[in-house]
């Protein structure tokens, strides 16, 4: 046993725990009992044989040698994978995935008495992980997507620079029909070498405000897109996107060798709403941010730097989530609300981004923000190109805006949703109503 731990497993006879509640007490804290369910329910997803993290987690002789990082890790907040600053914001999450205080206080506590295995007979029954051949939003909608759409293969070299494969595929509909979910996925020889997927929509639209504000000049308006941290989008009721009759989808494939040839494809499943259906209401993705971050990005060496930007709301609207989007030099990011009378709230931090997750917030169905017309969104992004950021391949470069991993950039990935006034109103009164009988 490693001799800067305590003495040996079975160190503490009960252990207090400071959590939300205040003090309680536990027995004896072992893996059996108390850590594997943990590990099971937040860690396995990635931490399993052939999964992307670099460890299995599965079993007390895998986790063991790990204990004092598994311990690190959790403490600091960087794992399981949720970066947000729990001081500040909003706070209520659909998919939060992160860890309370008294399951890091079980975790610690258990690791500062030796991590002790116990007894096996208290293991939770395993779980039978489904193949990663499967679409993750095909159990949510009891059945495999209604269409799948898929790039033109490209092949990447063993060898060489990043590549971006562009190819604009027919969707093939003869008919408008409204999106419900979506998910897009690269084949499974494929995600050694793609970095990202990102998916647009060209189609016709009428003149249109909302529409215009979402257009990204050659490509189309942004769908959706693959990152790692990212499962799909699923859209609340009554409400989804509109894919029109002979719409194409335009993917931008991002590809970096990793010392084999590989032929790589990309994937986008859609779950339609019934044939027929119209939601009341269209939900359109916005890239906050990303044009002032082409004008304005700039990172002088050895530096940390501040960058704005600030988008307005032509509409009253309800934002359905919050992804930002930075590289290996991304630091944090902020989205604030200014609304018409100069009051401003602070929506979501994220103080401690990684570029090896990009993290979907989803907003649950009584935090998502309300806001009124006339509302300015400002993006706070922060850079850090110093010698102390780990992640910093040469901080004596000189950065500015693009796409490659070391270049940079900074938007936020938003689904808004542009509510009628009566509904905008009706909704404030809920909300109201609801917090006057908590």
């Amino acid at each position: 046993m490693n001799k800067g731990w305590k003495t040996q497993a079975g160190f503490l006879a009960s252990v207090l725990i400071l959590g939300s509640e205040g003090l309680f007490a536990l027995d004896e804290i072992t893996f059996s009992k108390d850590i594997a369910p943990i590990l099971q329910e937040n860690c396995h997803t990635c931490h399993r044989p052939g999964q992307m993290a670099p460890m299995a987690l599965m079993t007390y002789e895998q986790v063991r040698p790990w204990a004092p990082v598994i311990k690190s890790r959790v403490e600091a907040r960087e794992m399981p994978p949720w970066h947000l600053d729990k001081t500040v914001g909003i706070q209520e999450y659909d998919n939060d995935i992160s860890l309370t205080d008294e399951e890091i206080a079980i975790i610690s506590a258990w690791v500062d008495a030796g991590a002790p295995q116990g007894n096996p007979e208290d293991l939770p029954v395993a779980i039978d992980w489904p193949s990663d051949e499967i679409w993750r939003l095909a159990d949510k909608y009891e059945r495999e997507p209604d269409l799948i759409i898929r790039s033109t293969p490209w092949t990447q070299s063993a060898q060489g620079q990043d590549q971006w494969w562009t190819p604009i595929i027919e969707t093939g509909l003869t008919e408008d029909r409204w999106v419900t979910g979506m998910e897009v996925r690269p084949t499974m020889q494929s995600r050694p070498v793609t970095h990202h997927a990102v998916v647009y929509i060209q189609q016709e639209e009428e003149p249109d405000d909302f529409v215009a504000a979402v257009d990204v000049p050659g490509r189309g308006s942004y769908l959706t897109e693959f990152a790692v941290g990212k499962i799909g989008d699923v859209f609340r009721e009554n409400t989804g996107k509109l894919m029109k009759a002979g719409s194409r989808i335009a993917f931008d494939n991002h590809y970096h060798s990793v010392g084999q040839e590989i032929t790589a494809q990309t994937e986008l499943g859609i779950w339609f709403h019934e044939e027929g259906y119209v939601p009341k209401y269209r939900v359109y993705s916005q890239a906050l941010g990303v044009m002032q971050a082409m004008d304005t990005l700039d990172i002088p060496p050895g530096k940390i730097t501040t960058h704005h930007a600030y988008v307005p709301l032509t509409a009253q609207a309800r934002l359905e989530n919050y992804q930002p989007h930075m590289h290996i030099r991304g630091k944090a990011m902020s989205m604030e609300a200014i609304f018409p009378n100069g009051q401003v709230q602070m929506l979501s931090h994220v103080d401690n981004f990684n570029f090896n997750w990009h993290v979907n917030y989803v907003y649950s169905e009584n935090s998502a923000p309300i806001l009124p017309a006339g509302t300015m969104l400002k993006i706070t992004a922060w850079h850090d190109n110093t010698a102390d950021n780990p992640h910093n391949p040469d901080p004596t470069q000189w950065v500015g805006w693009g796409q490659r991993s070391y270049d940079d950039m900074y938007h936020a990935h938003v689904n808004i949703t542009y509510l009628t006034e009566e509904d905008y109103h009706q909704i404030i009164r809920d909300r109201r109503s609801d917090e006057g009988n908590e």
